[in-house]
């Protein structure tokens, strides 16, 4: 199998090496937010919080992602509570883990502080929607997620139009990492995420995964956000707690077609997923053997 190649595919986020060649990486979420899109608060208590991210990274998890605003439009959430929400999480699990640490924020004021306090991963789902963000992760020795989104932060943005879904976003992820380099942000230190379910609706969501290889072609490890979202469950007729098996099935078909990062839920069902991926590309050694010797 072919798959577009990545021109620095060696990365070393969070003192840990990633070969992005022959290697995918299971993103786990952790959002602190009572509103959150699959959890609906299940994680907002710090404790939980902090109990269930220690729990991802026992589970297998290379990184985890911790959120403290919701994507989905709604009121401004004030600077100083997605603080609050985000940074002791970040220290909690620090204490207990070297897992990899990204924190899903728009703000500039959030991704210095979440870096101070231990993060080595910015994860930008409005596409760079403030530059200053950029800047920060320049001046710092994290990574930077680029995601491609139309509307402004926590702003609805109602029946989406695209006359070429995948060449479209191509071109604007393409636009925003030239964006990020001009604010002094390295490439070995951009990947980018094109966006599924963010302003798009599930036909367009679909047509971008099957056409993920065109995201990819980019040369930046990329990311695939999958996990539980509306395409899947408006494809398969499923409510959030039974999209386990199509989340898998998506995030399979994104990583064949280039994708190196899948940010995932159900942690430890991904992550034998994925190493059963990386076997069956020969990438990855069984455990064991016995079978048929």
């Amino acid at each position: 199998m072919v798959l577009p190649p990545i021109a620095l595919p060696v990365r070393s986020i969070g003192g840990h090496m990633f070969d992005f060649s022959r290697q995918i990486a299971v993103m786990a979420i952790v959002n602190r937010t009572p509103d959150s899109f699959f959890d609906q608060g299940r994680t907002f208590a710090l404790d939980r919080a902090v109990a269930a991210a220690v729990q991802a990274a026992a589970d297998g998890a290379d990184w985890v992602d911790i959120g403290g605003a919701p994507f989905a439009p709604g009121p401004e959430i004030a600077l100083a509570d997605e603080l609050d929400r985000v940074i002791p999480v970040i220290e909690g699990l620090r204490a207990e883990s070297d897992v990899v640490i990204s924190v899903d924020t728009f703000r500039p004021e959030v991704a210095a502080a979440a870096i101070e306090a231990g993060a080595s991963v910015i994860n930008d789902t409005t596409g760079i929607h403030d530059p200053r963000l950029a800047e920060v992760v320049a001046d710092s020795g994290a990574t930077l997620i680029i995601t491609h989104s139309l509307a402004e932060p926590r702003h609805p943005y109602p029946r989406p139009q695209y006359g070429d879904v995948a060449g479209e976003i191509a071109a604007f992820l393409s636009k925003r990492v030239d964006l990020a380099r001009a604010c002094g942000v390295p490439d070995e230190r951009i990947i980018l995420d094109p966006g599924h379910d963010l302003n798009k609706n599930t036909r367009q969501t679909l047509e971008l995964t099957r056409r993920f290889g065109e995201i990819a072609a980019l040369g930046f490890p990329t990311l695939a956000a999958v996990s539980n979202k509306d395409f899947v469950g408006e494809s398969l007729g499923r409510e959030k707690p039974d999209r386990l098996a199509g989340s898998l099935a998506a995030a399979t078909v994104s990583v064949l077609l280039g994708a190196r990062i899948v940010r995932m839920h159900n942690v430890a069902s991904s992550v034998d997923a994925m190493r059963m991926v990386e076997a069956v590309l020969g990438w990855r050694e069984p455990v064991f053997e016995t079978h048929n010797l």
